[in-house]
C-alpha cells in the first residue's frame, strides 16, 4: 500500500514536472519570437527550436518548488498566459530595435539615402540602408556587452515571480498602459542617437550655403552631398565609442521595465 501510494505522488511530480516543462516551453519561444537578436530569421529555425528546448529543460529547476506546492495544469488559458508573458518581454525588448530602425533612417535622410532600401531577412520588409546598418551595429554591441545572457537571466527572475500559469489577465490594462508611452519615447532615443550625425550635416548645410552666397559660381548643389556624406561617416564613426553605453542603458531600462511588468502580472 505504501508503495503504491509513493508510486502514485512520484507519477504525479512527473506529470507536473512535464507540463510546467512545456509551460515554460511556451514562455522561452515566445521570447525567442520577438526579442532582439534570438528572433533573427537569419539564425536557423530548427536550431532555434532545439535551443528553445533545451532552455526550457534547464529552467525548470528553477521553478520545481512552486510547481511542487501549486497544481499546473495545460489549459487554454495557462497556455495564453505563458504567451502572454513571453510577448511582454519579448515586445518591450524589441523596441530596442526599433530605436535603431528609426535612428538609421534620420541619418539616412540626411546622407541622401533616403531612398536606399534592402530588404531586411529579419522582417521581410524593405528598410532604409543606414537603418539595417545600426541594426546590425546593435546587436554586435548587445552580443559584445553580454546583454543576452542578461536576458536569460532575468527570464530566470521572472519565473520565480510569474510561475507557470501564473499571469493574471486582469492586469494587462496596467501593462498596456505601460507599453504604449515605450513606443512613444522610441522617436526621442532614436532622436538622441542620431542627434551628432544630425548635426554636423545642418552645419555642413549651412556653411556651404553660406559659401554659395559668398561665391554663387562654385558648384554648391555638387559639393552638399559628397560633404554632408563625408562628415557625417566621420561623426558616425567618432560617436560609435558612446554606442556600448547608449545601448546597454536602453537594454537595462527595457529590462527593468519587462520585469516590473512581469510582477504586475504575477499580482494580478
Amino acid at each position: 500500500m505504501t508503495g503504491a501510494l509513493a508510486s502514485g505522488a512520484d507519477a504525479s511530480g512527473l506529470v507536473r514536472l512535464a507540463t510546467a516543462t512545456l509551460l515554460v516551453l511556451v514562455r522561452v519561444s515566445t521570447v525567442v519570437a520577438f526579442a532582439p537578436f534570438f528572433s533573427s530569421k537569419a539564425l536557423p529555425a530548427r536550431s532555434k527550436a532545439a535551443f528553445c528546448a533545451v532552455l526550457a529543460w534547464l529552467l525548470v529547476p528553477a521553478v520545481a518548488s512552486s510547481v511542487r506546492a501549486n497544481a499546473v495544469e495545460i489549459t487554454f488559458t495557462s497556455v495564453i498566459g505563458e504567451v502572454m508573458t513571453g510577448a511582454v518581454y519579448g515586445l518591450t525588448l524589441g523596441l530596442l530595435q526599433e530605436v535603431l530602425l528609426l535612428a538609421g533612417q534620420f541619418v539616412g535622410m540626411q546622407f541622401s539615402f533616403s531612398l536606399v532600401n534592402l530588404l531586411d531577412p529579419a522582417s521581410e520588409i524593405q528598410t532604409p540602408l543606414m537603418g539595417d546598418l545600426f541594426s546590425l551595429l546593435g546587436t554586435l554591441t548587445l552580443l559584445a556587452a553580454g546583454l543576452d545572457r542578461i536576458l536569460l537571466a532575468s527570464l530566470v527572475r521572472s519565473l520565480r515571480v510569474v510561475p507557470p500559469g501564473g499571469f493574471h489577465f486582469t492586469s494587462m490594462s496596467v501593462v498596456s498602459s505601460t507599453l504604449v508611452p515605450l513606443v512613444a519615447g522610441c522617436f526621442l532615443a532614436a532622436l538622441e542617437l542620431a542627434a551628432p550625425v544630425l548635426a554636423a550635416t545642418v552645419l555642413v548645410e549651412i556653411a556651404v550655403g553660406l559659401v554659395g552666397k559668398l561665391s554663387p559660381q562654385l558648384p554648391v548643389i555638387a559639393l552638399t552631398i559628397p560633404l554632408k556624406t563625408l562628415t557625417g561617416f566621420a561623426l558616425l564613426i567618432g560617436s560609435m565609442a558612446l554606442w556600448p553605453r547608449f545601448v546597454e542603458a536602453r537594454f537595462s531600462s527595457l529590462l527593468d521595465i519587462a520585469e516590473r511588468l512581469m510582477v504586475v502580472g504575477g499580482r494580478g
